[in-house]
């Protein structure tokens, strides 16, 4: 089954109109983000799917995760994320920890971004990939080899991000930077 995650800027705007069943988790409790958008067994007092999320895909269940991803609340329509989204962003930027402190999806880790020093769209979706555990041993690897490597799966249980993830979290990172550098300009004037 695909993995479909859907970004907004107020997931709760969404799931109020949407109707749905809450997935549950192997642990019984609320999984974070994942619903059902087609009928699935269920308490009706909760509205959680009375069998796992995994339990559920191997029996044909599709179920979607809808994030809330903060930095969408800045953006003021469709064009103004276009240009974001397209405007290059000033990559040394992401050298300087108290900059990088403040980026979504790299606030945490600021000495390997730092580190890597992405020049470009690629080199920060292979970042952003090598932040996971399975993939950080190839930190301190040549550009050449972090991209032989880093979009192949991995064999044990560790997480990973795939190619797909990577790139549309380093586009999102590309709209944080750039929204960062507005609000700072905004500010300045």
């Amino acid at each position: 089954m695909p993995d479909i995650d859907i970004d907004f800027k107020n997931r709760d705007e969404i799931l109020s109109i949407l109707p749905h069943r809450v997935a549950r988790l192997e642990t019984g409790k609320k999984h974070n983000t994942g619903i059902y958008p087609t009928e699935i067994p269920f308490n009706p007092i909760d509205n959680l799917a009375t069998i796992d999320y995994k339990t559920a895909e191997e029996r044909g269940y599709f179920k979607l995760d809808f994030l809330n991803v903060h930095i969408y609340k800045d953006i003021k329509d469709e064009n103004h994320l276009n240009e974001l989204m397209n405007r290059e962003p000033l990559w040394e930027l992401l050298t300087h920890t108290e900059f990088c402190s403040q980026v979504f999806h790299l606030s945490g880790n600021e000495d390997l971004v730092k580190h890597m020093a992405p020049k470009n769209v690629e080199q920060l979706a292979a970042t952003l990939a090598i932040i996971r555990p399975s993939k950080r041993y190839l930190a301190k690897e040549s550009w050449d080899v972090i991209f032989k490597e880093v979009w192949q799966p991995t064999n044990d249980e560790t997480y990973y991000f795939k190619k797909a993830h990577s790139f549309s979290y380093a586009i999102a990172v590309i709209v944080h930077i750039n929204l960062l550098c507005e609000n700072l300009l905004g500010s300045a004037n």
